[in-house]
């Protein structure tokens, strides 16, 4: 057996985690089960998210094969293969009975639970769905939770509306274009798109800004600026437009997919002096993937509801548990207004529908299983980006398991050819720098609001950016102290 404790720290310090109450029941569970104890694995995180997809004691079945009836994958010499994880969230399973509840999740007949899709990879799962479906009805949420969704944010605000990072963003520009005005190679239009606007704050201090200080650096660069701003959501883009009307005769907006971004902006190819992303990144789909014993696996995860509270869920709606997938697939493809017409047995009026969805995401789960990868070149991580570029994360030592940042690492490559040979890509999110820290924490998926956040592989997206001749940095968010948030910046390199 290997019990792997993840969160090294919290062995110290003046409340440290207890061993004895949080790992021994574990053990006395599975020492009266029938598992081959040899072959198991118990794996210990801190889920620091509030609201997450896991439950204090998840078990995670280990495969020898694919899924699609191929047989076995071969084991190499000296490869450590296991059948089982056991995980546990260190953070919730005080004053919990752990032992038994170990135990019933080992005996579980997972038919008891209301399953809403098939085994897949992470970023294909419904999660994202809803995830989509929070972006796009986002007013409704709002409406019917009270707050808007900066407040659920850490602290109730975005890290993007800070005036210093402006100034000196500005700044910035301004060095690059008076260097190229002074050798005539300044273009006549000045293009700087941001991705991802909120509620349009960061743009209007930008804006501002721009203008104030242009006024007094004298070039008239505000007079040729173009900002473009883009989003998923159009609610979002209409909130952001009326925030930033004073400037009205600069700005353009897209709505578009942020994982391909060149679907809308192609036409700046090559033009662009500085893209601005906050918090967008951390909100895109991902697979997880893992190097355990020496082996190499993809984690597939099925999206679940727990058998009482869908037994719940179904008694308000109307309907038995085992029709909630049919009209959890309803909401998700006609969204909360249709469903009203769809399903009018179920959610009589507009108010139920977004009740229902509301009630849905915050019980669903995700069930997980380790699933062998046959090879990394047969595995794409992105459009054009080979499975081959997480080689040297994932034999860099011990076991791991990490994030490959799919759809951030989709839209960071499809954003960087829009870049002007002296533009810059600016990003704050919630960057993984180190490899290792995939070892010690844990870093999503959890739930904010109605979305989804994972941390990011900023190592791999700087690895496949090098490949691609551009240089990435990545530095503590500067404007304010405290905070996950990191800045990632990204330019051809010289």
């Amino acid at each position: 057996m290997l019990v792997d404790l993840r969160p090294h720290a919290r062995l110290r310090g003046t409340t440290p985690v207890d061993l004895t109450t949080a790992v021994t029941p574990v053990l006395e569970a599975l020492g009266e089960d029938d598992a081959d104890l040899d072959r198991v694995r118990v794996v210990c995180d801190w889920v620091q998210y509030k609201q997450s997809f896991r439950d204090v004691v998840d078990v995670r079945p280990i495969l020898s094969c694919d899924g699609t009836g191929a047989g076995p994958t071969p084991t190499p010499i000296s490869v450590r293969d296991d059948d089982l994880e056991v995980a546990v969230d260190l953070r919730r399973s005080g004053g919990v009975a752990l032992k038994e509840l170990t135990a019933a999740r080992l005996g579980a007949d997972p038919g008891a639970r209301v399953h809403l899709e098939d085994w897949g990879s992470g970023s294909a799962s419904c999660i994202w769905d809803f995830n989509a479906l929070y972006w796009s009805h986002l007013r409704l949420w709002e409406e019917a939770t009270g707050q808007g969704y900066e407040q659920a944010l850490p602290g109730g605000e975005s890290d993007a509306r800070n005036r210093d990072g402006a100034r000196a963003r500005i700044d910035e520009l301004f060095v690059v274009w008076d260097g190229l005005a002074a050798s005539g190679a300044l273009p006549d239009q000045l293009y700087v798109v941001e991705l991802g606007v909120g509620n349009g704050s960061q743009a209007r201090v930008f804006l501002d800004e721009f203008r104030a200080r242009d006024r007094a650096h004298g070039r008239g660069y505000y007079r040729r600026l173009h900002y473009l701003m883009c989003d998923y959501s159009q609610h979002v883009l209409d909130l952001a437009r009326a925030t930033v009307a004073e400037h009205r005769d600069h700005v353009s907006s897209f709505v578009l997919d942020a994982t391909r971004p060149r679907t809308s902006l192609g036409f700046l190819t090559v033009k662009v002096f500085l893209v601005y992303i906050s918090n967008v990144y951390d909100n895109l789909p991902t697979d997880e993937v893992a190097q355990l014993g020496g082996r190499t696996y993809c984690v597939q995860t099925r999206a679940h509801l727990p058998a009482a509270p869908a037994a719940e869920i179904a008694a308000q709606v109307h309907a038995e548990p085992c029709e909630l997938p049919g009209l959890v697939r309803k909401l998700l493809r006609l969204g909360p207004e249709l469903l009203v017409d769809a399903a009018p047995a179920h959610v009589p009026d507009l108010a139920a529908a977004v009740d229902f969805w509301r009630r849905v995401w915050a019980e669903i789960r995700l069930e997980e299983r380790y699933v062998p990868l046959g090879g990394l070149d047969l595995y794409a991580l992105a459009p054009g980006v080979s499975g081959e570029m997480l080689r040297p994360l994932l034999e860099s030592g011990a076991d791991l398991r990490m994030h490959v940042s799919n759809g951030a690492l989709a839209s960071f490559v499809d954003t960087l050819p829009l870049l002007h040979p002296y533009g810059k890509l600016v990003c704050h999110d919630l960057f993984v720098t180190e490899t290792q820290a995939y070892r010690t924490h844990f870093r999503g998926p959890g739930k904010y609001d109605g979305s989804v956040v994972n941390w990011v592989n900023g190592r791999l997206l700087a690895h496949v950016a090098r490949r691609r001749g551009f240089d990435v940095q990545y530095a503590p968010f500067a404007h304010r102290s405290g905070g996950n948030i990191v800045t990632m910046s990204a330019q051809v390199m010289d």
